[in-house]
């Protein structure tokens, strides 16, 4: 559509809009979802255009109207872990779902060779882990190296590793997302090699209650890393309507508020693996609570939540803020 028939569509709307504001909740609602598209519609065709901040300024009069006098109900942190965040995931929730397949794929890869070739298991995690594993399952202690050292050196050792990890795998996506995506390959096989290793001596089940106490958490959040990495690389390589400088900053900016929120999960499950897995005889139902309480934050944070967030109608404006629902009248 031309921009001078996108005018005159339209002009008489927004004249009404500008000259006869309303108070009433829902024409307020219906009045700002109506600009939003029109707003996109502009920025999409005539994003230079003086129709463009015409609606935008229209827009932002009735948005101003309805929160400027609006009470926060949270703070800036609450704000951010209960709204920003999530909102800020579900944006990338195709991009979370391809990273997650990727590195299963290298996974069941890593399996499927340690499987049909013995020399890949020792090639990959070398002859002394090997080595040593093989006779803690002799000796019927297979996950005996999850006893050894000081359990506060070790969670100290496994978070710094652990969090260093994480932070190569975001780093890493300014190779246009190349290291990103290394750095889950290289990972999926490792613990397709390590887990082949048990449910080829059949201690699948048990290993998965040991080092799935940890491993939810640990395994999860290098997979969102590696997510991190690729948003980077993706807002390099693929820049859409902005400036590629102007994307790679929005997605570094993304990737770091994602990377921040990964920290305390990390520590967590370093916790897990220097204080609790090593007691590697609990009873089955406290190793299933772990398991299925760490699985459910996971999912329930980073999937779930996001999409009912969104599907009330919460959003992310491009600069970040968060918006809210527009309030609707009793009936």
């Amino acid at each position: 559509m031309r921009e001078s028939l996108f005018i005159k569509k339209n002009l008489p709307r927004w004249k009404q809009i500008q000259e006869e504001p309303t108070e009433d909740p829902d024409e307020m609602a219906e009045r700002f979802v109506s600009l939003l598209d029109d707003l996109s519609y502009a920025k999409t065709f005539y994003s230079f255009s003086k129709v463009t901040r015409y609606i935008n300024g229209l827009a932002s009069g009735i948005y101003q109207r309805i929160y400027q006098n609006r009470k926060e109900e949270v703070g800036r942190f609450q704000l951010f872990f209960r709204y920003e965040l999530p909102l800020l995931f579900r944006q990338y929730h195709r991009l979370l779902l391809f990273t997650l397949c990727f590195f299963l794929l290298f996974c069941i890869i890593g399996a499927f060779s340690s499987a049909h070739d013995e020399t890949f298991v020792r090639g990959f995690l070398g002859d002394e882990y090997v080595n040593m594993t093989e006779r803690n399952i002799a000796n019927n202690d297979p996950f005996g190296v999850y006893k050894q050292g000081n359990p506060l050196l070790m969670f100290l050792q496994i978070a710094i590793n652990n969090i260093r990890v994480s932070l190569m795998c975001y780093v890493g996506g300014i190779f246009l997302g190349a290291g990103s995506l290394y750095l889950l390959l290289h990972n999926g096989i490792m613990l397709g090699v390590f887990q082949y290793i048990f449910f080829s001596h059949g201690l699948g089940f048990k290993s998965i209650l040991v080092i799935w106490i940890h491993g939810t958490l640990e395994i999860s959040s290098i997979v969102i890393s590696g997510c991190a990495g690729i948003i980077l690389g993706k807002s390099l390589l693929f820049p859409g309507t902005r400036k590629r400088l102007d994307s790679l900053r929005k997605g570094a900016k993304d990737g770091i508020k994602i990377m921040v929120t990964l920290i305390p999960i990390f520590v967590v499950a370093a916790f897990l693996e220097g204080f609790v897995t090593r007691y590697t005889e609990m009873p089955l139902w406290l190793s299933l609570f772990i398991l299925a309480g760490s699985l459910l934050f996971m999912i329930g944070y980073f999937v779930v939540y996001p999409i009912r967030l969104h599907r009330k109608g919460y959003r992310l404006s491009e600069s970040g803020k968060v918006m809210v629902p527009l309030p609707r009248s009793k009936q």
